[in-house]
């Protein structure tokens, strides 16, 4: 606009001084003349035509110069707008391709997507949005190259581009290669929420328990998982830690693990019973014998109190004392009576240990108490008592087993590992 004005300014300055010189020309009758000579050459002309003729040449001078410089950047021109053209076709070709995406036509998008990407204002998410694509119809290597070309493009976005490697290898079950991008994005990045949660789901598919109880505390101080899903977590993770080493049968090994476990998932029942019951099953229950008291004593349990009764001291009559005291407090308790039953039958005490399982059977019946008094009444050559004992047991196992059908009618077993580590201990 600026131009344009000058441009007029000018014009009408010349107009006007041509004007006032034809003015005075006419009015006065004298046009002047001017005389331009050089070497034998001589031009003559009046003043007025001489400055038309000036003005003119000036007028053409410009514009061919206009013309010239305009031709020189023509082909900066050409260039600015074809990449201008280039842009816009990217920019459409993205948009495109992220709808594709969005509606899971991966092959339209991976086309769109990587078809304008290097003249793309944003060739980072078209590789990446196209590597998505690519590993959602399966082209791994094709992946792998999108993820290839987007790290030489944008090697300043390493973290985006390795944790959507990460994210994508391990979706496909491939634990290794997902574990090496994770690794070197913890020392990158070791508290980005983002790496710390892609560490978590491959140590928890790959049932790495140690691997998880290490990130333990950084998922907790980072405030990863809420605080109920960190607590959940805990309890999964050392739970599956304590049957991973009961499995050896190694009371070290298990020591060592029940070390580790903070006071407040310690504290919880179901982690104790699987730390006892391992602890029992490894032959070392006379170690956890005054833990196993306490934890019943902070909080009766009836699967805590079985595994008391799996436990084998050397002093069995203090054993059945200190079960007996816990009469007072749960005078009605089944579950305390049958375990009485037990301890009498170790100790020899054939007419408590009778007296104790029939005031269990009588409270509730079970299989236990009914094959422990059948075994008890065998010893005493009472068969027929040990037989229908034998027979109430059985009918209740089956009445148990048409229940859990019931409950369960695909037929998978539903039995908790809890149970099955009891269920070995008491054996």
């Amino acid at each position: 606009m600026k131009r344009v004005l000058v441009y007029v300014l000018i014009a009408v300055s010349l107009a006007t001084g041509v004007g006032l010189l034809a003015h005075r020309v006419l009015t006065s009758g004298d046009a002047g003349y001017v005389i331009i000579g050089y070497d034998r050459w001589v031009l003559e002309s009046s003043l007025l035509v001489m400055v038309l003729t000036l003005i003119a040449a000036f007028v053409l001078f410009y514009f061919l110069v206009r013309i010239v410089m305009q031709a020189m950047s023509l082909p900066k021109v050409i260039k600015k707008r074809s990449e201008e053209l280039r842009s816009k076709r990217s920019q459409e070709a993205l948009i495109a391709g992220l709808i594709e995406t969005a509606e899971g036509n991966w092959e339209k998008a991976e086309r769109n997507l990587i078809r304008h990407a290097a003249d793309s204002g944003a060739p980072l998410i078209a590789y990446l949005t196209a590597a998505r694509a690519a590993h959602a119809r399966g082209a791994v290597e094709q992946r792998d190259e999108y993820l290839k070309l987007a790290r030489e493009i944008a090697p300043e976005s390493e973290l985006a581009i390795e944790l959507t490697r990460a994210e994508l290898t391990l979706s496909n079950k491939q634990f290794e290669e997902a574990l090496e991008s994770l690794t070197h994005l913890n020392r990158i990045a070791p508290s980005h929420a983002a790496v710390l949660k892609l560490t978590h789901q491959a140590y928890a598919q790959m049932e790495d328990w140690e691997g998880l109880r290490r990130l333990l505390p950084d998922l907790h101080r980072n405030k990863v998982l809420m605080e109920a899903e960190v607590k959940l977590l805990e309890t999964e993770t050392y739970s599956a830690l304590i049957r991973e080493k009961s499995r050896t049968r190694d009371p070290n090994a298990l020591r060592e693990v029940w070390a580790t476990i903070p006071d407040h998932i310690r504290s919880s029942t179901g982690i104790q019973a699987l730390y006892f019951a391992a602890m029992i099953e490894a032959r070392a229950g006379e170690e956890i014998e005054d833990e196993l008291r306490r934890a019943l004593g902070e909080n009766w349990d009836e699967t805590l109190l079985v595994l008391y009764g799996c436990i084998e001291l050397a002093d069995r009559e203090k054993q059945l004392q200190h079960a007996e005291s816990w009469l007072g407090p749960h005078p009605q308790d089944a579950v305390l009576f049958r375990v009485l039953g037990k301890l009498c039958i170790r100790n020899k005490l054939w007419a408590k240990a009778r007296e104790y399982l029939e005031k269990s059977l009588q409270l509730e019946p079970s299989v236990e108490a009914c094959q422990l008094l059948g075994d008890l009444l065998q010893r005493q050559n009472d068969f027929s008592g040990a037989c229908h004992m034998y027979r109430t047991g059985l009918m209740l196992a089956s009445e148990g087993v048409v229940a859990q059908i019931e409950r369960n009618p695909s037929g998978d077993s539903v039995e908790p590992e809890q149970e099955k580590l009891v269920s070995s201990a008491a054996q």
